[in-house]
């Protein structure tokens, strides 16, 4: 079984790029599926987890109320 790399090199500019890719994903999903795809609703969970998980690493400067990508 390969092991993956832990450590990724990934800019803000990269960061916000998946973040944007991952919102246009969501909204084409929700969109076009039935409310009762078991399997489009998972996948929008993923996302959204995803999207969460990806906010949580940013470092917030509250002071000029921006949040730089860590």
């Amino acid at each position: 079984m390969p092991k993956y790399n832990p450590n990724f090199e990934l800019s803000a500019d990269d960061i916000a790029l998946i973040e944007d890719a991952l919102h246009q994903t969501r909204r084409a999903l929700s969109a076009t599926v039935s409310r009762n795809d078991a399997n489009a609703d998972a996948t929008q969970r993923r996302i959204h987890d995803l999207l969460g998980r990806l906010d949580s690493q940013k470092v917030c400067f509250h002071q000029q109320d921006t949040c730089v990508g860590a």
